[in-house]
């Protein structure tokens, strides 16, 4: 039951209260992400505090954009604006290939297009179909996942050889335990909990680096860090501006639907979705992105926690999205609460990180589940999945490919994300052919209506009650077409 609304105004320290609470609950996965592709790629201490501080602040202003909507960028709802684990494959290869500066400008020139095709949500949609995305978001844990697990060895030589694997299974075993074992209302809870065990142990062991934390100030920011922006274009850009292109359009999908969910919870009598709200939420992500490249560090998105938080508390109201963004905003300039995240040990980072790319790999199976898997479909799936893993591997024509090609296709997400688009297409068009039936605006069509909407349904399987709300909406169609014309007379 919703207590507060979007519009209604809630009291100052309950909007506080749990504007805190939710950057709390998601802080971890917010700073972790820029800290894993930066320690991947092999990024030093001076870019990696600069990345964490500039992905603070841009989760941070973006938060209260979409709670304030300005004009129309925003969608007035209290989502929570953070890092995208979706883009750690494409960084940290930008980052390998062209240092952070081609990283910065492979974003900034991203979120461009990302506005030019939110103006067209409809053609979006078209191109990246729900096969499409599930597909590419279970290859975006296939590809992230090997270096994942290279972050379970990162500890210093002179710790014991079982610090690394305790404190890996301590993470992982609280998550799934207490993922199992509480209520549906702290399920929330369970990562910060699960990361709190795993550096407890850490510190046990003594591969956390407590020094690190008790040197850093209270106050303050990076002096330097930032990597400017390259605009020389080479072969490295060129090569990766699809993946990245690719992502972005599935955060765009990703963003379309946290905001019609929210929009769902929000109210207490049901009301139609309201796309402008919609289009305005893609709108103040592709300004998060737009600043994500100019500040050089990882793109953002709308974290889903912020609709389970709605939906357990009831509260909508836009006071919590503005006060989540000033709380982003005022850590970032609080370089001893970063140091705390930035000296996690590699192992308990690995096992937080598993979690939640196994949870993107089922996210992308849940889509492709809803969406209805038949024989077509199913063919587009594998081959596209077994394709990306392949060249993800470099065990596809690796030798034969010029170097441009191979930068670009040796990422599993980018080669199985264009294979599932190029497939689904080609059987769009070689497809069963559309049929149509043309008829005279009366009511004596009716019957005809009905009998080829019945077989219409029929061919493809519906239910019963499927099939009979089909035809009372062709009923009614027909019937508001017709009272149209009559008044137009």
């Amino acid at each position: 039951m919703i207590r507060y609304e979007p519009n209604e105004r809630l009291p100052l320290p309950l909007a506080i209260g749990f504007g805190l609470q939710q950057v709390i609950l998601n802080i971890a996965a917010i700073t972790l992400i820029p800290v894993i592709v930066v320690r991947s790629a092999g990024g030093d201490n001076i870019y990696l505090s600069w990345a964490v501080f500039a992905a603070l602040i841009v989760s941070g202003v973006t938060s209260t954009l979409q709670a304030l909507r300005l004009g129309r960028i925003g969608a007035g709802y209290p989502l929570l604006m953070g890092t995208s684990g979706a883009f750690m494959a494409v960084c940290i290869t930008a980052l390998v290939e062209g240092g952070p500066a081609v990283l910065a400008t492979l974003i900034l020139i991203s979120a461009l297009l990302q506005f030019a095709i939110s103006m067209q949500l409809v053609w979006l949609r078209r191109l990246i179909t729900p096969t499409v995305a599930g597909t590419v978001s279970m290859l975006i844990a296939v590809t992230v996942m090997p270096v994942v697990f290279r972050l379970l060895e990162d500890v210093p030589e002179t710790a014991s050889p079982v610090a690394g694997p305790i404190s890996a299974a301590v993470t992982l075993l609280s998550f799934v335990f207490l993922s199992i074992r509480v209520s549906h209302s702290w399920r929330l809870w369970v990562p910060p909990i699960g990361l709190v065990l795993g550096i407890s142990v850490a510190g046990f062991f003594g591969i956390y680096d407590f020094e690190q934390v008790l040197e850093a100030d209270w106050i303050g920011f990076p002096h330097e860090g930032w990597p400017g922006i390259d605009l020389h274009f080479g072969v490295e850009f060129w090569a990766l501006l699809p993946a990245f292109i690719l992502v972005t359009l599935i955060g765009v999908i990703e963003t379309i639907g946290d905001t019609v969910v929210v929009q769902e919870l929000s109210w207490r009598k049901s009301r139609p979705t309201n796309f402008r709200e919609v289009q305005g939420a893609v709108y103040a992500d592709g300004v998060g992105n737009l600043l994500s490249g100019i500040a050089g560090t990882v793109p953002n998105t709308t974290y889903a926690s912020s609709i389970s938080l709605v939906a357990l508390t009831g509260i909508a109201a836009r006071g919590v999205g503005i006060w989540m963004g000033l709380v982003l905003v005022l850590i970032a300039f609080m370089p001893k609460v970063a140091a705390f995240l930035l000296a996690i040990p590699g192992p308990v980072v690995a096992a937080y990180m598993l979690i939640l790319l196994a949870l993107l790999f089922v996210f992308g199976l849940d889509i492709l589940l809803k969406d209805g898997l038949d024989h077509r479909k199913s063919l587009v799936v594998g081959v596209s999945f077994w394709v990306g893993v392949g060249f993800q591997n470099q065990v596809v024509f690796a030798d034969l490919m010029p170097e441009w090609l191979a930068l670009m296709l040796h990422n599993g997400m980018t080669s199985g994300g264009f294979m599932a688009i190029i497939l689904t297409t080609f059987l769009h068009f070689v497809g069963m052919p559309r049929r149509r039936i043309k008829i005279r605006l009366d009511a004596s069509a009716i019957p005809e209506i009905d009998a080829f909407l019945s077989k219409f349904a029929a061919r493809r399987g519906w239910a019963e009650e499927a099939i009979a709300r089909l035809r009372s909406a062709g009923e009614e169609a027909l019937l508001c077409l017709i009272a149209q014309d009559a008044q137009s007379e």
